[in-house]
């Protein structure tokens, strides 16, 4: 296993190939000033990685919109950027609530900065979840059953539809790998958005991590539309147009800084 993370120069030039789907070395080159060798040895480092799909004078994403980055990958991926959302979003938690935390590395990272909370009930279909809150005195979790999937410990299926309908929870906490211009939030597993809907529907309020590789990416699958958001977490202000597109849809944007979230 590849023990790559990408520095900044190169995770800015992974989110460009992902905001565009392709790229050419030449434009990547002349977008973030350096020089073709230097772009060709990034673009190297992340294909091998597999982060990105190299052809001949350029790079796109991998398996387009139909495959996501290996869990492990992703893992790595904008660590210090899901820290700070994780840090915003567990400040914001009350002690003594319920939630639905659902499958993703940045609910992961929150499920690490929940620890200390204390009188909370959290149910799941994220075994990674499920085992960083287990030894926490302050928190009950439960685990939805049904099929796991071995990439990243998901659970999903009709039986983990069926079992978050039994609840409702004060906060759905889900992740999301793409949301596109037009408002949609999408991601590549079916059957992952079939569970993810249910916690939709489960919760009274929703609130969703993304960092900021996430607006633009295309993915296959729709989940829902900003509109059923109530809240989105992020790292970095959206570009053009999704301030826009929030405001429209009424959803609380909290920009998580270095060390503190300040909400926009």
């Amino acid at each position: 296993m590849s023990s790559f993370s990408p520095n900044p120069r190169q995770a800015a030039l992974l989110q460009e190939v992902q905001g565009r789907g392709s790229a050419s070395v030449e434009a990547l080159a002349e977008r973030f000033g350096v020089t073709l060798q230097t772009v060709r040895r990034d673009v190297r480092l992340l294909a091998d990685a597999g982060l990105v799909a190299r052809f001949h004078g350029g790079v796109r994403v991998p398996g387009s919109t139909t495959e996501n980055i290996a869990y492990r990958q992703r893992q790595r991926l904008h660590e210090q950027a899901k820290q700070r959302i994780a840090q915003a979003v567990a400040s914001a938690v009350p002690e003594g609530s319920s939630l639905i935390i659902n499958i993703g590395t940045t609910t992961e990272a929150v499920a690490r900065e929940l620890r200390a909370h204390r009188g909370l009930r959290v149910i799941t279909n994220n075994l990674n979840v499920a085992a960083i809150l287990a030894d926490s005195p302050g928190c009950e979790v439960i685990l939805v059953g049904g099929h796991v999937r071995g990439s990243d410990r998901g659970i999903v299926g009709e039986a983990a539809v069926d079992f978050m309908r039994q609840f409702r929870v004060d906060i759905g906490l889900v992740g999301i790998s793409g949301i596109e211009p037009d408002g949609t939030l999408r991601d590549y597993d079916y059957r992952e958005v079939k569970v993810a809907r249910a916690i939709l529907e489960q919760s009274r309020e929703v609130w969703m991590v993304a960092d900021h590789s996430k607006f633009g990416r295309p993915a296959m699958v729709e989940l829902a539309r900003l509109s059923q958001l109530d809240r989105l977490y992020t790292d970095r202000t959206p570009p053009h147009p999704f301030p826009a597109l929030l405001a429209e849809a009424g959803v609380q944007l909290v920009v998580a800084t270095a060390l503190e979230a300040s909400t926009s």
